[in-house]
């Protein structure tokens, strides 16, 4: 089976790729355009494609050799399902080798937006410290606080845990299902509404997709307040940015923290100025064996097809 990967991988995960099948690995940055994308499923069996690589409706043409999407990451708000359905191409993820080290992420951003971490750091490089103060950079204290969780799926409740049995948190959260059978104490409210009015903290982590794009803007950010901070390890357009910069210019909401950009991987150049913002290129997953990890559960899904047993991860 010929299997075209998009990017470049961890030692590991090339090495155990290229033991399976053929493989061709594309040594690149940007990713592929729908003209690629279709290009590529022309010319072979399998494409474990990652975030940027369009699989929209148009790369679906005639004449396809492709029978297997294996993306490279949980998200696959990218590839056009129902497209790839139509085409007669199956989709898999790789959702459980995420979810630990995504939630580690949101606690990284919560922490270093209360505390003013990063723009403490910048004070020090710039060689600006002049020594402690009982009143430097004084930012807000995270135990105790109450975290509003958006989408309670596997990475929802593994924040979730972090914030209440390491930070001793209150924890509210929405959901489009009720969720029961919880390990730990947390609240499900009714609406989005009462969850933005009653956070501190308010941590994005739903799917990607037309079904979240800009379920956070102007009137959601109002809600929130001027003591509430943002934080967003989801999907870059599941905020609308431009409301975002707004609320933070404005003082409508305290901060954000960011790992994720709605026209990723620009950056608006106002949120770069701002102090109150922590702003991380992507990080959720960045760690080796993760990313090791999530190639292999992409392998694992490759191999499944190759062999005509069903797909552990199908998505579509």
């Amino acid at each position: 089976m010929r299997l075209l990967v998009t990017r470049r991988m961890t030692d590991a995960a090339e090495r155990a790729l290229s033991e399976r099948f053929e493989v061709v690995f594309l040594d690149r940055e940007q990713g592929l355009t729908p003209d690629e994308a279709g290009q590529a499923m022309r010319d072979f069996d399998a494409v474990m494609p990652t975030l940027g690589d369009r699989f929209a409706a148009s790369a679906f043409g005639a004449d396809l050799r492709c029978k297997l999407i294996a993306n490279f990451g949980a998200g696959y708000n990218h590839i056009d399902v129902a497209a790839a359905a139509d085409a007669g191409i199956a989709v898999s993820n790789t959702p459980d080798a995420v979810t630990e080290a995504t939630a580690d992420i949101a606690l990284t951003l919560i922490l270093m937006t209360a505390r003013r971490a990063g723009e403490g750091e910048r004070l020090l490089r710039r060689g600006e410290w002049r020594g402690w103060q009982p009143t430097q950079l004084l930012g807000r204290h995270v135990t105790g606080a109450t975290v509003g969780i958006i989408g309670m799926g596997r990475i929802g409740k593994a924040i979730a845990r972090r914030c209440h049995f390491g930070f001793g948190m209150e924890v509210l959260f929405h959901n489009r299902s009720l969720v029961s059978a919880l390990d730990f104490p947390a609240r499900q409210v009714e609406g989005l509404d009462e969850l933005l009015r009653g956070s501190d903290f308010v941590v994005i982590a739903v799917p990607g997709g037309a079904g979240t794009r800009h379920l956070i803007g102007a009137r959601e950010l109002a809600l929130m307040g001027p003591g509430a901070t943002l934080i967003n390890i989801a999907r870059g357009d599941v905020v609308d940015e431009a409301a975002l910069v707004a609320a933070l210019q404005r003082g409508t909401i305290a901060g954000a923290g960011l790992d994720v950009y709605e026209r990723e991987p620009q950056v608006s150049p106002e949120l770069c100025a701002m102090e109150n913002v922590t702003l991380l290129p992507h990080l959720g997953t960045a760690a080796e064996e993760v990313r090791t990890a999530m190639a292999m559960r992409a392998l694992n899904n490759l191999v499944a097809h190759a062999e005509g047993r069903p797909l552990p991860d199908r998505v579509g």
